[in-house]
């Protein structure tokens, strides 16, 4: 019997190398979607913090932060892009929307509210209020590890 020169990957190489990449996508890929949803959790507290600047710049200029000076209500005068993020969707994907809410006289507070993709961020809901009091709606998850 002559022995032949082999060439080639036999079926258990094969399987070997499936099963490891396999192996190894299990662990990428839910870090990879941790990680992008944190980044995007990131982006909207800076435009969460960006609006309350605009709220306290607007408050600078009328006394209040609900209307102006002629008794128009600040929601109209919010810009755009400032009511989602990222500020740049303007028609793509969104990820979170802002809204202004409890807003009287002396008070206000801005939730960034998850949605598309983001929908199932554990953070849930991130508040911010005319005090500089940082909140959230969801468990398992502290305010510090959320902000």
């Amino acid at each position: 019997m002559s022995k032949r020169n082999q060439s080639g990957m036999s079926l258990i190489e094969l399987l070997t190398v499936v099963v490891i990449i396999g192996i190894l996508g299990a662990i990428v890929i839910p870090s990879y979607q941790d990680s992008v949803r944190k980044a995007r959790r990131a982006d909207s507290q800076a435009v969460v913090l960006e609006l309350a600047q605009w709220m306290e710049r607007f408050y600078t200029e009328n006394g209040r932060y609900d209307q102006d000076r002629n008794g128009n209500a600040v929601g109209p005068q919010i810009p755009a892009i400032l009511q989602q993020s990222p500020k740049d969707a303007g028609g793509g994907v969104q990820h979170y929307g802002l809204v202004v809410g409890n807003l009287t006289e002396r008070t206000f507070t801005i939730t960034a509210t998850p949605v598309g993709d983001q929908a199932g961020e554990r953070c849930g809901n991130l508040t911010f209020d005319q005090a500089g009091t940082k909140g959230m709606s969801g468990t398992g998850l502290t305010v510090a590890q959320c902000w």
